[in-house]
């Protein structure tokens, strides 16, 4: 890296202690800045970059709650309110016990940049607990929510923060906290939480967009290569919303995908995944991979080793971060994989980011990759401000639209500075420079 650069990397380090996963992500994006800097050597003025990598706000707070059997608990809640250079913050709430601020500080780093290549006038934000809603009662979520968005509801707004949802927070808990959101403000501010029931304000295709825009954009990172997802066979982790969406848009686009994931190991179901059924097991049961083989012939659960042993030609990491490291890149490589696309959040070790470079295959980072969430719950918003809904068809063709920007954006900004190909250049550089230039125009703020 510039040594402009990498100083304001080592004060990253220095002032941030102890949050490894924080460091990856503004490491892997400031390395991608050494040509834009040195071409435009303004970017480095008026402590831009040490701005761009300090919260503009950070929020921490007690979260006390009872179970059923009447015993109090307490967890902790977080909001990092990243960069509102470009509109109001906007990032998800994930549940989960391995949430702390270093995790969502990496979380709300990466979606300036997600949010800022959807061009959708959205700034960058995050949040979440260290909560595990996982064999909770809907009566335990209900009060955990309630506690959760007690405090959270004096920091959000429409046009301030609109949280969404992340890995243990789904339609259930945006409902709970929606509730409790509009009891403490007596208002009904539809657009302050996306992923919202379709019969209070929701948008259509919001449950499908992540999945769907990672495989949207494998097929247009194939689609320079004169290819697309016909035929090929797909190796896909977890088994949330992300990965049963991603593999429904595969099967849609004449793929096969053949594996999924959870904590507990792996499936692989060589004939095609039952889509239905792993619908069944994940979204009606709330079930385990394993419920799924055991009614599905031919299907296997494994317990060891990982899902990239298995070969195939496109793989698509939806899990969580770091899942997919340097020695699972090159078993991904010998076994023929061609296309990476990202459907969790920084899912590719740096090592395995190396490896996919290297070996020259199509490789889309998650926060170009999976922007389509995001896209598609500021569409909600859109919907929200004007009171309307669109069909299914509308705005499933509007994240199409989003996805082919997106990629385009990528593609060009790679070949403006000299790396053509370089998805992760092309995704840094862009969503980089919009923000950079509007953070000008705003002046030291």
């Amino acid at each position: 890296m510039q040594d402009v650069v990498e100083k304001v990397y080592e004060q990253v380090v220095a002032r941030n202690r102890g949050e490894v996963e924080f460091h990856q992500a503004v490491h892997e994006v400031l390395e991608s800045l050494d040509p834009v800097i040195a071409k435009h050597p303004h970017y480095a003025e008026g402590a831009l970059l040490e701005r761009i990598v300090e919260p503009e706000r950070q929020i921490m707070f007690r979260v006390p709650w009872v179970d059923d059997a009447g015993q109090v608990h307490v967890n902790r809640g977080f909001r990092i309110e990243f960069n509102s250079a470009l509109g109001p913050y906007k990032g998800g709430l994930r549940f989960h016990p391995s949430v702390n601020a270093g995790i969502i500080k990496f979380l709300g780093f990466e979606q300036i940049f997600k949010n800022a290549l959807t061009a959708q006038g959205i700034g960058g934000g995050k949040g979440g607990s260290d909560f595990d809603p996982h064999g909770r009662s809907d009566a335990e979520v209900m009060r955990f929510c309630q506690s959760f968005m007690t405090e959270l509801a004096r920091h959000i707004g429409p046009s301030t923060d609109v949280p969404a949802g992340d890995i243990g927070v789904g339609g259930r808990e945006i409902g709970y906290m929606f509730g409790q959101y509009k009891r403490l403000r007596n208002s009904y501010d539809a657009g302050v939480l996306t992923g919202k029931g379709l019969a209070w304000g929701g948008s259509l295709v919001r449950t499908e967009a992540t999945g769907y825009g990672a495989v949207l954009f494998a097929q247009s990172m194939l689609s320079t290569k004169g290819e697309s997802l016909e035929g090929k066979k797909v190796i896909v982790s977890g088994a949330g919303n992300v990965a049963i969406y991603a593999i429904e848009k595969a099967q849609q686009l004449g793929a096969t995908p053949v594996t999924f994931s959870d904590s507990s190991g792996y499936v692989v179901d060589e004939a095609g995944v039952d889509l239905d059924l792993l619908k069944e097991v994940k979204e009606v049961e709330r079930g385990r991979v394993a419920d799924y083989v055991e009614r599905r012939p031919g299907a296997r659960l494994v317990t060891g080793g990982s899902v990239w042993d298995v070969p195939g030609d496109v793989a698509l990491p939806c899990a969580t971060q770091n899942e997919l490291d340097g020695d699972a890149a090159v078993t991904l490589l010998r076994g023929g994989c061609g296309v990476v696309s990202e459907g969790a959040n920084m899912p590719s070790t740096p090592e395995a980011v190396e490896a996919f470079q290297k070996a020259g295959i199509l490789f889309g980072p998650g926060k170009a990759a999976n922007a389509g969430g995001v896209a598609t719950s500021a569409l909600e918003m859109e919907q929200n401000a004007g009171r309307t809904r669109w069909d299914f068809a509308t705005a499933e063709a509007k994240l199409t639209g989003i996805m082919t920007d997106i990629h385009d954006s990528c593609v060009a900004a790679a070949e403006e500075y000299g790396r053509p190909g370089d998805y992760v250049l092309g995704a840094n550089a862009a969503g980089f420079t919009r923000v950079a230039d509007v953070m000008i125009a705003h002046g030291i703020v």
